[in-house]
């Protein structure tokens, strides 16, 4: 409807990125917020209040970039670099704590963009590994990954629809 905007109280994460991402049930925000000193820029994953509030650390190492929630609206998905290796993979962590699990272990290429669908049944995401980014899907625990485009374009970023019909993405 418009109106004015207002600054959102994210606390003590006041140097965030553009990942930021709200709950499917509307009650929590993610945010990737950067901490100093730190490899990667110190990019990490917190949780709060979509109102605002006092962020929820969910990521200890770094670079941690947030990008999904999934439907059941107890963890998150991102890409990180760990262990002093330089090759991205996506990971997914509770949002309660717990450990990060590592969902994809490729040798070649780059991921980004992981994105639950609306009924939880895949990650959506984008990689390198056949040449130029491409769109895959895969199932949560990082099975039965599926390249879904197979053109000479770079494509990043797939959003899935409500209704899980369509995808929006970036293509270049």
């Amino acid at each position: 409807e418009g109106g004015e905007t207002e600054k959102l109280n994210t606390g003590f994460a006041d140097r965030n990125n553009n990942d930021h991402v709200i709950s499917f049930d509307g009650k929590l925000l993610g945010i990737s917020h950067h901490r100093t000193g730190l490899p990667g820029g110190g990019s990490t994953v917190y949780v709060l209040p979509l109102e605002g509030g006092t962020p929820k650390q969910l990521t200890e190492q770094t670079p941690s970039y947030l990008h999904g929630w999934n439907p059941n609206n107890k963890e998150v998905v991102f890409v990180a670099q760990r262990n002093g290796n330089t090759m991205y993979h996506l990971y997914k962590v509770g949002i309660n704590g717990g450990p990060e699990i590592q969902i994809t272990n490729h040798t070649e290429g780059h991921v980004d963009g992981p994105e639950f669908s609306p009924d939880g049944k895949y990650i959506y995401y984008n990689g390198s590994q056949t040449g130029t980014m491409q769109l895959w899907r895969m199932k949560p625990d990082g099975s039965e990954k599926e390249q879904l485009t197979f053109d000479e374009y770079n494509s990043w970023f797939p959003h899935i629809s409500p209704d899980n019909k369509w995808i929006a993405f970036i293509s270049f």
